[in-house]
Parts: structure tokens; C-alpha cells; sequence
């Protein structure tokens, strides 16, 4: 196997403290190529061997030829992109609790983008049931936090998969999130006409009693001509900050005569279609127990909409663990493979790295059923999933943490790997060269 740029004059910057788990253990130029071409054992039995020992080593290779002649075959590899699997990551619970980064988070970032025994690269995405921001902001932030570089087109929100619906809708209520971010996100999708709950309550003040705006709220909030107002859907994009306000506001316009405010349905049941982002009940959060989030929130609304109208309500959810979503997630990671790898072909497993069962394992299992390719649930113990606990949907791996989580996905795709390749050698051997 040769780097990228063959074996022209290059530097190879030596590790010098070669930690066996976690330790940065390669550089290199990158190059494509099945992990089982990676994983032929050494003659004696090692995949790496290394005794370097002194620090800023750097050795020049200054021709082909020479460097056949100085490299052993226990040198250390160059760095490979993997395009036999892929990874996809929750992440409040799995790499991040309250706003920080769990300890082996970190660990794992690395160790998926070659700190590990192969020198593999493995191209991952991350999908997850939160939102609020835009994607763009989500990368920065996450990157920061998980000293990583994380780019939008690896990134699925909760409610990303609304911007395929901003040619639907014209004019839409948009729910949820600090401010004026889900207004802001919308707009990046391409929704044309956005309302907030704040545009309503400036508008008419006494639609909340017990809300009242901010002098940034007020601010930023714009007035409506009521009777030429027409809400074509309702979206919660992110979790309420005012439950009681919101569900309100929701609430009229459900009830009202095909999204006109100034009117109300005597039947209770020509209002426009309401979608949220997902339907967790419970997230993780730094409290030592699960915070009830947008699933709750939904739950809530139903209830209150039967009281009122004595109907039952039929909204739509996206996120985790409908199947859509994991299809939107399909064709990201397709699509940030080519262009992100030059990989043009699906990889044959996908792990996904979750913290509860409900929505997390439970959709990727469900997947499974209908994906073209392996969906592998693997469940780690640093999120909603309290350990001793039965899960719900079973998870067909079971973790401490994301970074054994990741390893155990590496070192499972190697000994497939390795029994692949055994197997394709006995399919070469020459019968008549079998002796009876």
C-alpha cells in the first residue's frame, strides 16, 4: 500500500510517547482504502512495533528506493480513510452532559480520526434530537468543546429535516428555543413569512395573561395585521421556555379556521398541521436524573387540546427514532462521504451511538429493519440509560462509555475484517494443489 503521493520526499513526524488506548499514535498522508486491506498481521504475529523513544524525531525519506531500504515492515503506517463503516453519534449523554464534554469524549474524537492501533480514519456524522441554533453554530460550538473540527455537513438537528419543507409553507408559526434563534433558523431554511409566539403576544397582549414580554422580547418582536394573517403550519423547533404561553398560542391556532387567528373553528379541527423537531420525553442534562423535554411537551399538548375541543390531535414528529430521520441521516452521510473522503459507495455498517433507548436504539433497530445496509445499535451508559436497568429496546451492544463504544465498533469491524479475508484466500486455492 502506498501514501497518497506514492513515496516522494516527505517528513514523518515520529510519536514519542505511545500510549496503548488513547494515545496519539499516527500521522500521516490520507488515502482510501477497505479496512481489510489494513489488517494483515505482521510476521511476527505484531500489527505495530515502534521503540522510538526521544522526542520531535523526524526522519526524511529522500527517494523510493531509499525508503524500501530504511522502512521495516513494522514502520509505522500512513493514515488511512476507512470505506468499509461509518459512525453516527448522539450526543447530550453520549459526548456531552450539561454543556461539557464528557471525559472520554474527547478520547473518542481522537481515536476515530487515527489515534489508534491501525491508523484509521473513520468518517462519522452526528445526529441528534436538540436544536435551537443553527447547524453552523452547533459545529462551532461543538468543536470547541470536543477539540475537534466539526463541519454542517455532518450535522443533523432535530430540526433539520424542516428545511425540506420550507416550499411547502408560506407563512408558519415557528416555536421554541432562547430568543430570536428559531426565527433566525427558519430563516436560513428558507421560510418566507416566520410568526413567534412574542409577534403574537405584541400584538394582542392579552393572548397570555401571565406573559409578559421583555423589553428584548418587545424589541424584537414585530406586529401582526390579524385579520390578513394566515398560519399555513405550526413548527416547535426546540423546547418551550414557556410552557404555559406557548401551548396558548398553539392552541388558538388549532383551533382557529384554517390558521386564521381572528377565527375560531366551531368544529375544533381545521386548524394547520403542527410538526416538532422529535419526541423525547426525557434528556440528559448535568442533574443526576433525566429533564423532560419537547416528547413532554407534545404528551402535554395532546391532553390539553382533548380537554378544550374533546378531539384528539394528530401532530407529526420528526427527530429520533422515526424512521425519516435516519434516512435524512443516510443520504447526509452518503453525500459527506463523497464529498468530504471520495468515497461513492455506502458502507456496509453504520454504528449508532446512543444514550436511550426510546428514541436512540429503538430507532436504529427499527431501521435496520428497512436499511439496505447494517444499522448497529450500540447503547452507552452515560445518559438517560441508567446502568442495572433493562432498556426498553434492546441495543445489540452495550457500553461504559463512548470511548469503548468506539473501540469495540473499530475492533469488531477488524475481526470481521480478518475472517472476510480468510475466507476470500481459501476461495483462491488451487484444488489440485491439496494434498489428501
Amino acid at each position: 500500500m502506498t501514501t497518497a503521493d506514492g513515496f516522494g520526499t516527505q517528513k514523518i513526524e515520529r510519536p514519542y510517547s505511545l500510549g496503548t488506548d488513547r494515545a496519539d499514535l499516527y500521522s500521516g498522508t490520507g488515502v482510501v482504502a477497505p479496512l481489510k486491506d489494513l489488517l494483515a498481521p505482521s510476521g511476527d504475529g505484531d500489527l505495530i512495533s515502534s521503540n522510538v523513544t526521544s522526542p520531535n524525531i523526524e526522519e526524511t525519506i529522500f527517494s523510493e528506493e531509499e525508503s524500501l531500504q530504511t522502512i521495516s515492515p513494522l514502520s509505522t503506517p500512513p493514515m488511512v480513510t476507512c470505506d468499509d463503516f461509518a459512525l453516527a453519534f448522539d450526543i447530550d449523554g453520549v459526548l456531552m452532559r450539561g454543556g461539557q464534554a464528557i471525559p472520554e469524549a474527547v478520547d473518542a474524537m481522537k481515536y476515530i480520526n487515527g489515534a489508534n492501533p491501525y491508523g484509521l480514519k473513520i468518517p462519522y456524522i452526528f445526529l441528534t434530537n436538540g436544536g435551537g441554533k443553527t447547524e453552523q453554530e452547533r459545529c462551532e460550538d461543538l468543536s470547541r468543546q470536543l477539540d475537534v473540527e466539526i463541519c454542517p455537513g455532518q450535522f443533523i438537528c432535530g430540526h433539520t429535516p424542516m428545511r425540506e419543507m420550507a416550499a411547502k409553507y408560506n407563512t408558519v408559526l415557528v416555536v421554541g428555543g432562547e430568543g430570536e434563534q428559531c426565527r433566525i433558523v427558519a430563516q436560513k431554511y428558507g421560510f418566507k413569512d416566520i410568526i413567534t409566539p412574542g409577534d403574537i403576544i405584541k400584538t394582542r397582549q392579552d393572548t397570555t395573561p401571565f406573559r409578559k414580554l421583555t423589553d428584548e422580547e418587545y424589541k424584537n418582536s414585530k406586529m401582526l395585521d390579524l385579520s390578513k394573517t394566515h398560519i399555513e403550519a405550526i413548527f416547535v423547533f426546540a423546547d418551550s421556555r414557556d410552557w404555559a404561553g406557548d401551548q396558548q398560542i398553539i392552541l388558538d391556532v388549532l383551533m382557529s379556521q384554517g390558521g386564521h387567528l381572528n377565527l375560531r373553528s366551531e368544529t375544533h379541527d381545521e386548524g394547520p398541521p403542527i410538526y416538532f423537531s422529535h419526541n423525547d420525553v426525557v434528556w440528559s442534562t448535568s442533574h443526576d436524573y433525566s429533564r423532560i423535554g419537547m416528547g413532554a411537551l407534545r404528551a402535554s399538548l395532546e391532553a390539553l387540546y382533548k380537554a378544550v375541543s374533546g378531539k384528539d390531535l394528530n401532530s407529526i414528529a420528526f427527530g429520533k427514532p422515526q424512521v425519516g430521520t435516519f434516512q435524512f441521516a443516510t443520504r447526509l452521510l452518503q453525500k459527506w462521504r463523497s464529498e468530504s473522503h471520495g468515497i461513492d459507495k455506502p458502507p456496509s455498517t453504520v454504528y449508532f451511538f446512543g444514550d436511550t433507548p426510546e428514541s436512540d436504539i429503538r430507532g436504529t433497530n427499527e431501521y435496520n429493519e428497512i436499511a439496505e445496509n447494517d444499522w448497529f445499535s450500540v447503547l452507552v451508559k452515560t445518559g438517560v440509560y441508567k446502568d442495572g436497568t433493562t432498556p426498553r429496546f434492546e441495543p445489540r451492544q452495550i457500553c461504559d462509555n463512548i470511548f469503548d463504544a468506539v473501540k469495540f465498533a473499530v475492533e469488531r469491524q477488524q475481526e470481521n475484517a480478518l475472517k472476510n479475508s480468510a475466507v476470500e484466500d481459501l476461495t483462491k486455492v488451487d484444488p489440485s494443489q491439496v494434498r489428501n
